[in-house]
């Protein structure tokens, strides 16, 4: 047993260097992106919001949705599923409870069904 501790004590800080190496070029990259692109919107850029809200209804009003690529469509179906599965989501960790809200869970909240939980 003492053998096999002193193998792992010798090869911790061996391999602790290359691992950290790795690890920081990779945060690194990671706090970059983070920066740019998980930073709330500017109050500067809230004209490209609108722009880009008058584009959306401007190309569903010409059937310009029908000038899709198959790529690009599924691109942007991808993209409306993903916020429609983390606003579900939020919804879940905002009620605490997967299936439906828990009425009476609560102290003080008077609730005609707490009496069937």
């Amino acid at each position: 047993m003492a053998a096999i501790a002193n193998r792992v004590t010798a090869l911790v800080p061996k391999l602790a260097l290359p691992v950290a190496r790795y690890g920081q070029s990779k945060l690194s990259r990671f706090w970059y992106f983070a920066r740019v692109e998980l930073r709330p919107p500017m109050p500067s850029e809230f004209g490209q919001v609108q722009q880009g809200l008058q584009q959306i209804v401007k190309s569903a009003s010409s059937s310009g949705w029908r000038q899709l690529t198959v790529k690009q469509f599924a691109l942007n179906s991808l993209v409306g599923l993903e916020v429609m599965f983390w606003f579900y989501i939020g919804e879940c960790i905002g009620r605490g409870s997967i299936i439906g809200y828990r009425p009476g869970r609560s102290e003080g909240i008077p609730a005609p069904y707490k009496y069937f939980m």
